[in-house]
């Protein structure tokens, strides 16, 4: 009984720190677009620091996207929110999507990280906008706090035709947790 309501006031706790990033700052669309468009930006200049190869990669891939996601572990429960805008190197175009994660498993700490997907084809485009996109299962490992420590960013791939480059801005988690990552366009936005 205790384990349940410890649970429940930890998912709720939970719940109320993560509904303030599920969407980007600004007070009107314009402004939340534009906090989107720099992230990207930000995020894409520190990949292709990182790893140069990422920019020939990206640029002659059917799209691409770039997340921006804070997690938040405890104890055996974990969640995460975030945005972030996915382009269609074809036809130039946004669209602006969300993601929320969710799981059971040992950690502590949180992070904040940003993802970067990129689309070796159309299909693989369409359907991750068009239907937005599940992924289950995770073992994480990051110690980085500010400039100390360190974190994997290498591509890896996840699905037929979409590469994922995760950079972790910083934060302090160790997780080993079985958690489901849900993508959807934000219609808000798009």
């Amino acid at each position: 009984m205790r384990r349940t309501a410890f649970a429940l006031v930890t998912g709720l706790f939970m719940a109320g720190l993560m509904s303030g990033c599920m969407s980007p700052e600004g007070a009107t669309i314009s402004e939340k677009r534009a906090a989107v468009q720099e992230m990207r930006t930000d995020t894409l200049a520190k990949l292709y620091d990182i790893h140069p190869k990422a920019r020939g990669q990206i640029r002659d891939a059917a799209g691409y996207g770039v997340f921006s996601n804070v997690g938040i572990n405890l104890v055996f429960l974990s969640a995460g929110t975030g945005f972030g805008v996915v382009r269609d190197n074809g036809t130039d175009r946004d669209v602006y999507m969300k993601m929320a994660s969710g799981g059971l498993g040992l950690g502590l700490g949180a992070k904040d990280f940003r993802g970067v997907f990129v689309f070796e084809t159309e299909d693989a485009l369409r359907n991750f906008v068009d239907n937005g996109w599940d992924a289950s299962g995770q073992a994480d490992a990051v110690a980085k706090a500010g400039d100390k420590g360190a974190s994997y960013a290498g591509a890896m791939e996840i699905a037929p035709g979409i590469k994922f480059y995760q950079i972790t801005e910083n934060g302090l988690a160790l997780q080993a947790t079985i958690q489901g990552t849900k993508y959807w366009r934000d219609d808000d936005l798009s």
